[in-house]
Parts: structure tokens; sequence; C-alpha cells
């Protein structure tokens, strides 16, 4: 009997695996996913990856772009097609009814070698796609004398106006280029000086790590700027904490970094007299007291869930009093200066969630300058305010469409003294912006962006209305066009405006043509540009007064070609960039009495920078050649207006930074090596001699060559890191 149940039990079990075989062969059989893989142009594309999301199952496409495989799975489920440098593509459907696809790939409008807009723009930053100066090469540049407004004047599109230091561009005044970090307006980025006498930049280039400079067709995001805009990135976070050291032959320098889990502090101060150089160097000026200047900014980053808060804080006092040569005062010109100037910046870059990100700021200036010339006192105060906010929204890699407001709000004020004479001028000005702009990839080598402006002026009580348009096509694998266009307006500066407000915001019209090729270390770029200019601003008298005749009748224009070329590759330890600048421009404004071109513009101007870095001598050695041709002027011995030209501006700089150590650097470096005699143009005496000839003087720099040797010492964590990048 036990032998039976037995044999009933074998059998049971017997059947019962038959049977479990059976349903899981038959009842839950594999189904058959395949297809064909093709680019946008149907041609077939090799090596995708397809497979089933959360599965191993899975194919790669052959040569001819098929696929094929099965699967255990069914109901819907999602499959998973990928390709390098194509947009990664999902279908979710029923796996029974994804047999014999026919799947199109588009490319991936993001990749490294996808098309950037590049009409009118350089950047430098080390997270760009194409950088035509990196950080390091804005305060290595030899003839900059670390002042990063100086490296950019290397670059085309700038005109050397070597007695006043500010950026010129594309027949522009300097007045025409504004400055922003973080996106947040500058209102006084220079420090005051004296005439004939180069001004520099109030920020030290130590806390930046990405600059853009733009010569023309820049973003709808940045208003009030006829002709160029410069923009400073504050360093987003340090990578170590560290001590830096500069001794100086015109004064000294310290930072300090510290750093934290999801914060970090840095500062740097600096002061500069140059008693101790001039008593060794003297120059053409009678010098009462030699200039003296200290420095101070700080920066506090406050990494949040989201995104990064900034707070930036700088200011700045200087101080000099001299006499100059004058050929109409036989006891030359009696000039004395006192400036304090603070900025603050505060600035949030965040997401929002949903590929949205918000970008928002605040910047508040004080100014005050009190001078005295030949007895006369002025002084100007100035308070200024940027409020700016910005928002971003990423619908997918092909659209994007950002959109945003902001308020300027200026109060300058300015009272003239003297014996008989006391009085006050200014004005008040608010001007409300919204901006808004589309960044449309249709492939990534066509891409194209499209921007609107309009700005509400308080002081005219007026809305202008600026569109821009730009549009990139990739023609190779290395090579680019670019065209833009753009209206740019921009209110008077305060030399007008504190004596007269019944006018209208200036206006330009821009025009660009770009060629970009970049491969291997070498960048070529090529571009032409055409600038017009109207309701400039015009005076009948020799310079900007109280009792002036003005009005907005003035125009302009400015056409060129800029050329540039990079390479860091060809030649062993040997970096180097050359550019080239035509500029044809003339005005009708301020007090001309016809068309001209300006005093400050130049036909050609020509940068060959150099940096060679000797192994042997651990050392880092530059030069920087810079050439223009010769800069108008009036003879008034002539019946010519702005006829006459000047010889033309030649200087040759060198400098040379030795390791002493990984820590410690020696820096030397001489502005115009051959001494030679440029001369910015003449003065003329306001009465003419016995022979009905009107005598004059040449307007030469006030020293022909500068020397600067410095030592640096930087002490850091890892032992390594030092101060070259700021050289």
């Amino acid at each position: 009997m036990k032998s039976i149940n037995h044999q009933q039990s074998l059998l049971f079990k017997t059947l019962f695996t038959f049977l479990t075989v059976f349903i899981s062969t038959f009842g839950n059989s594999q189904t058959t996913i395949s297809g064909k893989v093709t680019d946008t142009k149907n041609l077939p594309i090799m090596g995708a990856n397809i497979y089933l999301d959360g599965t191993y199952d899975g194919a790669t496409s052959d040569d001819e772009g098929n696929f094929t495989f099965t699967t255990d799975e069914i109901g819907t489920q999602t499959l998973i097609i990928s390709f390098l440098s194509f947009e990664t593509k999902s279908i979710i459907d029923e796996v029974s009814k994804m047999n014999n696809l026919q799947i199109k790939l588009r490319e991936n409008v993001e990749s490294l070698d996808a098309v950037v807009i590049s009409a009118g723009t350089f950047e430098a930053s080390d997270n760009s796609k194409v950088s035509v100066l990196k950080p390091l090469d804005v305060v290595t540049t030899a003839s900059a004398l670390g002042d990063f407004v100086g490296a950019l004047q290397t670059l085309p599109g700038t005109s050397t106006v070597s007695e006043d230091g500010r950026l010129f561009v594309r027949g522009g005044n300097a007045d025409e280029t504004q400055i922003f970090i973080d996106g947040i307006r500058v209102f006084t980025p220079y420090s005051p000086t004296a005439n004939n006498t180069p001004t520099r930049g109030r920020y030290s280039p130590f806390l930046f790590d990405g600059i853009t400079f733009s010569t023309g067709g820049y973003s709808s995001e940045y208003g009030q700027a006829l002709s160029s805009v410069l923009l400073l990135n504050t360093i987003d976070e340090p990578d170590q904490e560290k001590t830096d050291i500069g001794i100086m032959t015109v004064g000294a320098s310290l930072g300090n970094t510290q750093k934290w889990e999801k914060s970090s502090l840095s500062f740097n101060a600096s002061y500069v007299n140059l008693a101790p150089y001039l008593g060794v160097f003297e120059d053409r000026n009678d010098w009462k007291t030699p200039y003296q200047g200290a420095q101070g900014e700080t920066v506090f980053r406050q990494r949040l869930d989201n995104g990064m808060l900034k707070f930036y804080a700088a200011f700045d006092t200087s101080k000099f009093e001299l006499n100059q040569e004058d050929i109409n005062l036989e006891d030359g010109l009696d000039f004395k200066l006192n400036n304090n100037n603070f900025y603050l910046n505060t600035s949030y870059k965040g997401s929002l969630g949903n590929s949205w990100s918000l970008q928002t700021g605040l910047s508040y200036t004080f100014a005050k300058t009190n001078m005295g010339v030949q007895g006369s006192d002025i002084v100007d105060a100035e308070n200024s305010a940027h409020a700016k906010v910005k928002l971003k929204k990423r619908f997918n890699s092909r659209f994007k469409l950002s959109f945003g407001a902001e308020q300027f709000i200026t109060d300058f004020k300015e009272n003239y003294s003297d014996e008989s004479f006391d009085v006050t001028y200014g004005y008040d000005n608010n001007i409300t912006a919204t901006f808004a702009e589309a960044d449309l990839v249709f492939t990534k080598n066509l891409a194209l962006k499209l921007g609107l402006r309009a700005d509400y002026s308080s002081v005219f009580s007026s809305v202008d209305v600026a569109p821009r348009a730009a549009i990139a096509y990739k023609t190779s694998e290395n090579g680019q066009f670019s065209l833009a266009y753009g209206n740019f307006f921009q209110n008077p500066n305060s030399a007008i405006l504190k004596f007269n407000q019944d006018l209208k915001a200036e206006k330009t019209s821009h025009y660009i043509l770009n060629y970009q090729y970049v491969n291997d270390g070498k960048i070529f770029r090529a571009e032409a540009y055409r600038k017009d200019y109207d309701n400039l601003v015009k005076f009948n008298t020799a310079m900007e007064s109280f009792d002036s005749n003005y009005n907005s009748s003035g125009d302009g224009y400015a056409q060129g070609i800029d050329l540039f070329w990079r390479d860091n590759t060809s030649i062993k330890h040997v970096d180097y960039w050359v550019s080239y600048s035509y500029l044809d421009t003339e005005r009708n404004y301020k007090n001309f009495q016809e068309a001209a071109q300006p005093n400050y513009a130049t036909d050609h101007n020509f940068s060959l920078v150099t940096k060679y870095w000797i192994e042997n001598w651990k050392s880092q050695i530059g030069f920087s050649y810079t050439f223009s041709s010769g800069r108008p002027y009036t003879n008034p011995n002539t019946d010519e207006f702005l006829g006459a030209k000047t010889k033309s501006y030649n200087n040759l700089s060198f400098n040379w930074a030795y390791l002493l150590s990984p820590q410690k650097i020696l820096y030397f470096s001489v502005n115009n090596v051959l001494g030679l005699k440029n001369i910015n143009g003449y003065q003329y005496a306001d009465t003419p001699d016995f022979n009905g000839q009107f005598n004059r003087r040449a307007l030469r720099p006030a020293q022909d060559q500068f020397f600067f040797v410095g030592f640096f010492w930087t002490i850091s964590e890892d032992g390594k890191d030092n101060q070259l990048d700021k050289l």
C-alpha cells in the first residue's frame, strides 16, 4: 500500500513540474522588438544603444541602423534609444507594438562642438566653450600693469588712448562702455585722475574668474551702453584657504581667503604711494602731494540648497596735488583731487525647480570727489543704485526663454565755487527697464537669439524700445559665421545732464558679421561691423557749461574690421595672440563745426602679446607691442577742423616672473622698454604771436617709461598655490 502511494506522489510531482514548464514556456512567450535608427537626414546611425528601461534586454544598431532583440516583458514599457552627440529618445508603448520601428534621433545641440553665438563677444572664462582669453591672460599681459582694462586693450575693436586709460570701443568714447559685476551695474568703475594721466579700473582682478567683453550686439539684458559691455563674474567657490602677501615698489597688498562647508570669505587690500618711486624716477609734473591711494574689497559666498548668494563690497580712497605745464599759464596749472568711493553688490543665482532659474541682485554706489583747479573748488557727489531680477525657463535643449526687469537710480550733485561764484547743479534720474530674450537652437549647427528691451527714463519722460537679434551657423567642424543686429540707448553723461535735461537718449544701431575658427588651442576671429549714431548731444560753447545751448541733433557712424589670432600649441611653451583693427568713423556732436573723426579715434590699431615659459629658469617672460596710427587734432594755424594728425603711437613692454620657490615670485616689468617719445596731442596758445601764429606744446605722457618690481608670497594649504595668475 505504501509503495502505491509513493508512486502516486511521484507521478503527481512530475505532472506538476511539466505543467509549470509548459505554462512558463507557452503561457508567457517572448516578444521581438525591432526597428531602424537614423538621423534627421535619414542616414543610418551605427552603434546606437537600444534597451527597455529597467531591464537588461536590449541591442546595438548595426551599420545599416537596424536592431532586433527579444524580451519576456509584457504590457506598457519604456524603450530608450541613445547615441553620443544625439539627443536620447524614449518610446512608451505596449511591447507588442514595438516592432519595425522607424526611429529618428536629433543632434544634441548642447554638445561641446555645438554652435555658439559669438558676434561681438570675447569670452575670458575657464567655463566657456570658446574662450579667447583666460583669467590668467588678463593679468599676465606685459602692457596691462596688472589692470584688467589694460589687458583688454590688446583685443581688436579697442583704440589706444594712452593718456586716458579707459576702454574706447569701435569709435565710441569711454562713457559708452559699461561694466557689470555679477550682472549688476558699476556706476563709477574708474578712479579719477589728472589731465593727461591714465586712470585704472577700481577693481582688482584677484576675485574674478570670468570676464566677457562684448564689443557690440550684446544681449537685451544689458542697457544704457551705446558701444560695449564688460561683464565681470566673481569666483563662485575658492579651492582652498590661503593668504597672499605683496611688497611692491609702489606699495603693498594683502589678501586672505577662508573656506567653510557651505560658505567662504575673501578679501584683498592694497596701499599705493608714488612718493618713493617719484623720488627716483621724476616725471614732467611738479608734485606737491604725490598720489596716495588705499583699496579694499571683499566677497562673501553662501551656498544654499538651490543656489548661490554673494555679497561683494569695495572701498577705495585716493588723493594727490600737482602743478602741470600749461602753455597759457606761465606758472602752470594747479590741480588737486581727493576721492572716496564705495560700492556694494548683492546677488543671488539659483534654481526654482521645473527648469526655472532666478538671477537677482542689488548694487549701491556712493562716490564723492573734491577737486581744486586754479583756486576754484568743485565737489561732485553721486548716489546710485541698480536693482534687477531675471527669470529663465528651459523648456528643452532647443528653446530657452529669459525675461526680467531692472531699475537704475541716480542722484548727482555738483557744487562749484570760487572767489566770486558759488552755484550747485545736478539731476535725479530713474530708469525703469524690462527685457525679454529667446534662445532657439534648431540644430547643433544653427542657433538664433531674439531679444527686446524697453527703457523708460524719468528725466526725459520717454520710452525707448530696442529690438536685438543674433544668428549663428556652423559651416564646418571648427568654423562658424554669426550675424547680429540691435538698437542701443544711453542717457547723456553727468557732464551734460547736470546742466540740461531737455534732451533725448542717445542711440546706436549695430550691424555685425563674424567668422570664428577654433581648433586645438588656435582661435581665429574676423568681424566686420557698422554702427549708426543718432540723438547725440550738441552744444555751442568750448566745453559743457551752464550757459551752453544743448540739443540732440548730433549723429555719426563707425565701421571697420577686427581681426584676432591666438595660438598656444604650435610652439612649445609659447603662447601668443595678434589683433588688428581698422576703424572708419565720423561724428557731428558736442561743439563740432562739422562731421569729423573724433580725436580719440585711430584708423589702425595693432597688438602682439607673447608669453614664454622657460623651464630651466622657472620663469615666465612676456612681451607686448602696441601700434596705433596718428590721432586727429585741430591746428588753429590752418582752416581745417580736426584735419591734422599726430605721429603714430608705439609701445613695447616687457615682464618677467621668476619662481623663487613654488609659492614665492619675484616680478619685474617695464612699460615702453625702448623709451619712445609718444605724443598724445598738442595744446595751442589761446592767442597768436606777433607773426599771427599760434604756438603749441606737445602733450606727452608724464613718464616715457614705468618700472615695477614686486615680491609676491602665497601661504596655502597645499603648499603649491601662487600668485602667478595675478601678475
